[in-house]
């Protein structure tokens, strides 16, 4: 890190308690980038940052919001939207 402050790691089962995955989904997460982790060490064991944690679960919490307010749109009706009448006459 460019401040020397060490990188926290994780394991796997750590991060699927943390999650409520099973392991396998936690692995599938890094190997589709969603998580930042790397095999480490003889044998190679896989290590995931705690950051990247944080950043996975702030992504999900913001596309619940966005979703949340898809939905929220796709349920007004276009007088809520627009106003009643026609254009020019109220």
């Amino acid at each position: 890190m460019p401040d020397g402050t060490p990188v926290r790691m994780l394991t796997p089962s750590q991060v699927a308690d943390m999650l409520a995955l099973d392991v396998d989904e936690v692995v599938a997460l890094v190997l589709d980038g969603r998580l930042r982790g790397a095999k480490l060490g003889s044998p190679a064991v896989w290590r995931i940052e705690a950051d990247s944690v944080e950043d996975y679960l702030d992504d999900q919490a913001e596309d619940a919001r966005l979703h949340a307010l898809w939905r929220e749109s796709n349920a007004a009706s276009f007088p809520e939207l627009w106003g009643r009448g026609r254009r020019g006459r109220e």
